[in-house]
């Protein structure tokens, strides 16, 4: 039984604290106070207490299986943090789907596996019917469930080790994880209805991974017809989950089960949720015992393009859906549900562990080029780009144009650095025959960006065509692809690579994502304002409005602080760039800009350690590194700082305090599997030097007895750790700079 009665550090705003009571772990939360009075508290249970340790902290080491019980005709696929039943007579459904962590059950009611239509007619791939009640699944409804006669029936099953969705070509560093990541795909064999002569066969995949509560689903069509078969729509998802609150009325906004659902066919946002079309969490009108008295409470999950795809499979061809990623939190804890999504990612999607030093370049003057080369080589940093304004067109692929772009790529490897550059795609016009069309008025315009080329008209077509042509003749290792794919729409009945409205979204999409994927083979890095993680781009915008780099240099300090803390809930650090304005952007004058550098060294080593102790790299635009000894020796020291505590300064962010520009704001970087397993840094906005008792929940370094701390580079000394994982440092942080600590092992407890 969980002890009422613990003392709680009442001076410590935002502050976790992990208790532990039998069979369940809790985290009791501080929020926004500055005496006991003021603060509010709650209680979240976390995780069942298992006897395998905290996947997040220990790697799980419960074997991935897939069985086949004869006697109940189930599948059974668990990797010791979920479990996933298939039942396949009279036909296939899952009819368990259970967090082991939680020992919640997912599932409240069957439902087909997806659905197609194809030339017009609507098929359910697999389902049971006749369940007496869908508020939950009782075992021993199953057996009077009834197959679907007009739904394609389930044939069999295999079992096959995971292949990566597209080749990743290691030429930069990143962190040692496999690709693809471990673990099984089953798959769910099915044809059309007895007595349909469609000659289709309908494959349903369920990859799970090792050591997560993580799945990916996806469908494949294969067209074994001696003619092409239009699939007009498909839903590759459909899932009757446990609602997430019950409500008799309709409240603002619904809570949703605990479970992210996210998928590769992303587009047209600066984040997770923005750029997540395909997900749908609608109400499900055949629960009628629900407590919501319209029946609207949001508990049932599709997962399906919100236009078309309306495309053909040629004769004996196939056509795969994308992809879906379901996890599983085991808490409705902010800070854990990001380092677990942060985890996914890396995952999924581990190129995006990369993360180079760039200056971003603002000249293509040759000796401006070679200066900056030399400097960026000098100073440690590992990449150029010919930034946006420098003068740098990728479409031009002359002779000429591609010469002079080549020598200056074998001038930076000569140096052992790569480079790359910025090419604008779609926030653009380029003419009425090849800019979308808008369904509706008939006419280009009222694009998402206003006025965008359709990525599948002449021009977009060439567009990419010439892109790879330069980046191949060149060698460049980088494209900064600005103003990506964001969704539009074309109602363009002449554009050679869709027929109509219906397609447009769909090709345009995988025009640019196979695009993506063909430089994530070439290793070419990507840096691209969209979320475009999944089909191969490395790096987005951490979250920036970019008129903020127009505002004086201490105000500057704050927002990006404040955009690192806000962009790294459900980013990896390495996931996300920032900006640094050497010289002017957008305006603001010289109360904006870093340039002459050796001007303002002060707010320029405020500016790199801001982005480097947070393990984020900035886009350093201007024309040179420095301009003085001086200052070349505070960049040195800087990125010397950052490469020595690399590995921790690149990991997942516990956040302390968000800056405010009233006192103190700080991160902690955590990973249990590094000997130094934590590095915390502070940041003091103030005119003046402060002196602070500051918390640091260590649990997720993996720490459980005592930790070895340094604090600015000095003589470790030893703490003992709470009951909470946590301890209590004293830090004299000194006018608007940092202070930082590095936690260790130290000897083996």
């Amino acid at each position: 039984m969980l002890d009422k009665s613990f003392a709680v550090p009442y001076n410590l705003p935002n502050h976790p604290i992990f208790l532990e009571a039998t069979n369940a772990r809790f985290i009791f939360t501080v929020r926004n106070g500055s005496g006991f009075n003021a603060m509010e508290f709650s209680i979240t249970r976390c995780a069942q207490m298992l006897p395998s340790p905290d996947w997040m902290v220990t790697p799980c080491t419960i074997p991935l299986t897939v069985t086949f019980n004869t006697e109940t005709d189930q599948i059974s696929m668990q990797n010791g943090l979920i479990h996933l039943a298939f039942s396949t007579k009279p036909d296939c459904a899952v009819v368990g789907y259970k967090n082991l962590i939680t020992g919640d059950s997912l599932l409240r009611a069957v439902s087909p596996l997806g659905s197609v239509t194809l030339n017009g007619t609507h098929y359910d791939v697999g389902g049971l019917q006749g369940q007496p009640d869908r508020a939950f699944l009782r075992s021993e409804w199953l057996k009077d469930l009834t197959a679907n006669p007009s739904a394609f029936r389930y044939t069999g099953y295999s079992v096959s080790e995971p292949s990566e969705r597209f080749p990743w070509k290691h030429t930069r560093p990143a962190q040692d994880l496999p690709w693809p990541a471990p673990g099984k795909v089953l798959t769910l064999h099915f044809s059309p209805p007895d007595g349909n002569h469609l000659a289709v066969t309908v494959d349903v995949h369920y990859r799970m991974y090792e050591g997560q509560p993580l799945i990916c689903k996806w469908l494949t069509i294969n067209n074994h017809e001696t003619h092409a078969v239009r699939v007009n729509t498909f839903t590759s998802e459909i899932l009757a989950a446990v609602e997430g609150e019950s409500s008799v009325g309709d409240p603002p906004v619904w809570r949703l089960p605990n479970i992210n659902v996210v998928t590769d066919y992303s587009y047209g946002g600066d984040n997770q949720a923005d750029a997540t079309h395909a997900v749908q969490w609608v109400p499900d009108t055949e629960y009628t015992t629900q407590v919501n008295y319209e029946l609207h409470t949001p508990c049932l999950l599709k997962v399906q393009p919100p236009l078309g795809p309306d495309t053909d499979i040629p004769a004996h061809g196939v056509m795969e859906s994308f992809r879906t990623w379901e996890l599983l939190y085991d808490s409705t804890d902010r800070q854990r549900k990001g380092l677990e999504t942060c985890r996914m990612y890396r995952t999924i999607a581990p190129w995006t562990t990369e993360n180079p030093l760039m200056l971003h370049l603002t000249s293509t003057d040759p000796a401006v080029v070679k200066t900056a080369i030399d400097q960026a080589a000098q100073c440690g940093f590992e990449m150029v780009i010919f930034s946006f304004g420098s003068g740098l067109n990728m479409e031009d692929v002359s002779p000429e144009n591609i010469a002079t772009f080549k020598a200056f790529a074998d001038y930076a490897h000569s140096k052992g650095l790569q480079i790359g550059g910025y090419s604008l795609l779609a926030s653009r016009s380029i003419d009425a025959a090849d800019d979308v069309i808008n369904p509706k008025t008939g006419k280009p315009g009222g694009a998402i960006f206003g006025s965008s080329p359709c990525l599948c008209s002449k021009w977009g077509i060439e567009y990419f065509k010439h892109i790879k042509q330069f980046l191949t003749a060149t060698g460049f290792d980088l494209l900064e692809n600005d103003g990506s794919y964001p969704g539009d729409v074309c109602a363009s009945t002449t554009h050679p690579g869709h027929h109509g409205l219906l397609d447009s979204q769909w090709q345009q999409f995988w025009k640019i994502a196979r695009f993506y994927r063909w430089c994530r083979e070439q290793g070419i890095y990507l840096d691209v304002p969209d979320w475009y993680f999944l089909q191969g781009s490395n790096k987005s915008g951490m979250g920036y409005r970019e008129t903020n780099w127009s505002l004086p240099r201490d105000l500057q300090h704050l927002h990006a602080r404040q955009n690192m803390f806000d962009g790294t809930w459900e980013k990896s650090p390495s996931m996300g760039w920032m900006f640094v304005p050497l010289v002017q952007y957008h305006g603001g004058g010289a109360a904006a800009t870093i340039e002459p550098l050796h001007e303002h060294i002060d707010d320029y080593r405020e500016c790199l350690m801001d982005c480097l102790s947070y393990g984020v790299q900035a886009c350093y635009r201007g024309p040179r590194l420095y301009d003085t000894p001086a200052v070349k020796k505070m960049v040195l020291n800087c990125v010397a700082f950052f490469k020595k505590h690399r590995a921790i300064l690149q990991s997942d962010i516990i956040h302390l305090r968000r800056p405010d520009g009233q006192d103190w704001d700080g991160i902690l970087h955590v990973n249990p599997s590094l000997h130094d397993c934590g590095l915390a840094a502070f940041f003091n906005p103030l005119e003046h030097d402060i002196t602070r008792i500051i918390h640091l929940p260590l649990y997720y370094t993996g720490l459980t007895k005592t930790a070895m701390v340094s604090v600015d580079g000095k003589r470790a000394r030893k703490y003992v750790l709470n009951r909470q994982y946590g301890i209590t440092i004293t830090v004299t942080i000194p006018a608007h700079s940092l202070s930082w600590c590095v936690i260790s092992s130290g000897a083996k407890e």
